[in-house]
């Protein structure tokens, strides 16, 4: 009975080749590809070079270079005087993919969502993986903006002209001194702009030294996050809230309640109900997403919760210098006096959310463990958008843009009020709209927000369903979490104008609607 190896048949039938592209190299992928997933098992023979080649339509050549490829890479192995096999090592084939692996996985595959990852259900993976897996979060829209788009202001009121000359006066001659590892707190000449006009416009007393920079929002609140959460620290939200916020401190392993918000705000008495209760995410100009102003009881007491139980209030001012009558109100950092809030500001309201430049206001206690966590994840901010924006800020650009905002957004406020649908059954008036870039309108069931979403989506325009604001295990019925947002900022009062004759046109079979719909 022979000694030699058993060889396996090999069959190149099932090989496709695009002629127009790279022929060894695609030859090399489709051969490991079978090893990897075993239709190639270990001692396999491959056929000679010369046969292969002639088998496929290809030069030699192509099918040398492949093969010196997988003999590289330890697929495949010489037996002087015997041919080619697929080398013994590849038993480890069924444990690898041509992507991610399989058994050696990295926690990570496809989710039921365009190109999103999360964690593999039967992947071993690290806690805050598994943590981001049960939090998966939608990305925001993207693309130009449009009617009726929640978190835009007005993009073309921006004077890219004035920044554009800045920019480049600025990266024309930089400092050396500003070319290196810069504080990881950020800029101080930004810094202390900001401060300054804090106090001047917010009432807010702080130093530069309180401030640090960072890439938006969202970034300040996975800062707090991160710095200020034990795995199981319970944290309140506000509920309807912003849902981001929410899911960045789960992921931190805090344990995320939803509270209640009224007319006055979030409902802070019932903090209390809230286990081992360790932070508030709170925005209390402007209640992301229904429009309310906190009242000054409910500040005082939130205050009052978070000196009583050593806990942390988290202020969101994300559209604090939209106000349109009197002057921006003074935030909740501005009562505190037991250094208990963090306040978070962004200019992504004022000139666009691209721009990625945010920034935290800190109890002077907090401010060196914050500077080094920045540090610790990203060294420091990009220098040229902060010097940039100093000097905007220096030259008096950005108090005259704020002034030109808020009357824009004022006027397309009015050309929505003006053209809102008032015949639309179970659909509530355009209420009065006092701050912010966005109003939250009531609708009197869920099936009714859905269609009117559906519909307006059919015609082109984005209303969101403010459904989708709440809590999953929210107590609240699901009729009750009705209604729809709308950002009235985002683009000229013709567009607005346009889009609401639209809307108007979808909306108008809703008046027969159907018993379902008439609730």
């Amino acid at each position: 009975m022979s000694d030699r190896p058993l060889v396996l048949p090999f069959d190149p039938a099932g090989i496709v080749l695009d002629r127009q592209r790279g022929l060894s190299q695609q030859l090399y992928q489709a051969l490991r590809a079978r090893v990897l997933d075993g239709r190639l098992s270990s001692g396999t023979r491959l056929p000679a070079t010369r046969d292969l080649a002639k088998v496929l339509a290809l030069s030699r050549n192509s099918v040398v270079r492949a093969y010196d490829q997988l003999y590289a890479e330890g697929y495949i192995e010489s037996r002087v005087g015997d041919g080619t096999y697929v080398s013994r090592l590849a038993k480890l084939s069924t444990q690898l993919s041509t992507g991610l692996s399989r058994g050696l996985s990295t926690g990570l595959s496809t989710f039921e969502g365009e190109g999103t990852e999360v964690l593999s259900s039967n992947a071993r993976s690290s806690e805050p993986l598994q943590r981001l897996k049960n939090n998966h979060l939608p990305a925001p829209k993207s693309g130009a903006p449009r009617a009726f788009r929640v978190g835009i202001p007005a993009f073309d009121l921006f004077p890219f002209d004035v920044w554009a000359k800045l920019q480049a006066g600025f990266w024309r001659n930089p400092s050396p001194a500003q070319l290196g590892y810069g504080d990881p707190a950020g800029e101080p000449v930004l810094r202390e702009l900001i401060a300054a006009y804090l106090r001047r416009s917010r009432g807010l007393s702080c130093t530069a030294e309180q401030i640090v920079i960072t890439s938006g929002a969202q970034q300040a609140i996975s800062l707090c996050a991160q710095l200020l959460l034990q795995p199981g620290d319970g944290v309140a939200v506000e509920n309807p809230g912003y849902r981001a916020a929410g899911h960045t401190f789960a992921v931190a392993g805090g344990k995320v309640t939803g509270v209640p918000v009224d007319d006055e705000g979030m409902v802070c008495q019932r903090l209390e109900q809230v286990a081992n209760c360790r932070l508030a995410y709170v925005t209390p100009a402007h209640q992301y997403p229904t429009g309310v102003t906190m009242s000054l009881a409910r500040r005082l007491a939130l205050l009052a919760w978070a000196e009583r139980n050593d806990g942390w209030v988290i202020e969101d001012d994300y559209d604090g210098e939209y106000r349109y009558s009197g002057a921006p109100l003074a935030p909740l950092a501005a009562l505190d006096r037991q250094g208990r809030v963090l306040y978070i500001g962004t200019f992504g309201k004022i000139a666009f959310p691209a721009l990625r430049l945010g920034y935290l206001v800190l109890p002077p206690r907090l401010v060196q463990a914050f500077s080094q966590g920045r540090a610790l994840a990203v060294r420091h901010s990009e220098v040229g958008t902060q010097c940039v924006m100093a000097q905007f800020m220096a030259q008096g650009h950005f108090q005259r843009h704020i002034r030109r905002m808020r009357k824009a957004a004022l006027s397309r406020r009015n050309v929505l009020k003006a053209g809102w649908p008032v015949d639309v059954p179970g659909l509530g008036a355009m209420p009065e709209v006092a701050a912010g870039l966005h109003v939250k309108v009531a609708v009197d069931n869920y099936a009714r927000e859905q269609e009117l979403v559906a519909r307006a989506e059919a015609v082109g325009v984005e209303v969101n369903p403010l459904s989708s604001y709440w809590l999953e295990d929210s107590e609240v019925a699901v009729d009750g979490r009705a209604g729809l947002v709308l950002g009235f900022a985002a683009v000229p009062e013709g567009e607005i104008a346009e889009a609401l004759m639209r809307l108007r046109k979808a909306w108008r079979p809703l008046r027969g609607a159907s018993p379902l719909l008439q609730g």
